[in-house]
């Protein structure tokens, strides 16, 4: 497998991972009781998702000579 690959497939696995945690964050905040802690650091480990998914998917893009 090259590393294109690779880091294609972690794409995938991180881009899941986003999306689980966008729906157990919208679970979460609909219920009653809301954990305000837990509801700050699931929206933390999402933005930190999306900010390693930008940084794959900018390595993926070929460098073009100025």
């Amino acid at each position: 497998m090259s590393a294109e690959e690779q880091i294609e497939t972690r794409l995938i696995e991180l881009e899941t991972e986003h999306r689980d945690l966008d729906d157990a964050i919208k679970r979460m905040a609909e219920g009653v009781y809301v954990d305000q802690i837990q509801l700050k650091r699931l929206k933390k480990k999402k933005l930190q998702l999306k900010d390693t998914i930008a940084r794959l998917r900018s390595s993926l893009i070929p460098d073009v000579p100025a």
